[in-house]
């Protein structure tokens, strides 16, 4: 099952042997194991709501740089508190990365949520 909205897509495949979720937009892709699928959902939550709490002190033209990393994948997000682009590295076992644009962040936790895996 793979859902996808406007600047990206999310999906989980249950009976996959070695990557079982895939993220990405419409130009990338990153096959994830379970493992680091758990692990993206969580840093996912967890920056979201660092930077919905930062957002009540910063002025309204005030950019922002947040980052929240485990062992297996880094994810970053930079722009307004409103508005902010999100990034992520793998660095466990591959080297990969990928990049958001802007205003995509709600709709990836919403459809990640969504997804049997949670």
């Amino acid at each position: 099952m793979i859902k996808q909205g406007n600047g990206w897509r999310i999906g989980w495949q249950e009976k996959a042997t070695t990557y079982q979720g895939l993220i990405g937009s419409q130009h990338w892709a990153l096959e994830l194991t379970s493992e680091e699928m758990h692990d993206f959902h969580r840093l996912l939550l967890q920056i979201y709501q660092a930077m919905t709490e930062i957002n009540s002190h910063l002025m309204e033209e005030e950019t922002i740089s947040c980052e929240v990393e485990s062992d297996l994948m880094w994810l970053g997000v930079q722009g307004y508190p409103h508005n902010y682009s999100l990034r992520i590295i793998l660095h466990h076992h591959r080297s990969c990365e990928g990049t958001w644009l802007e205003n995509v962040i709600q709709d990836l936790i919403q459809a990640s949520q969504s997804l049997d895996i949670f």
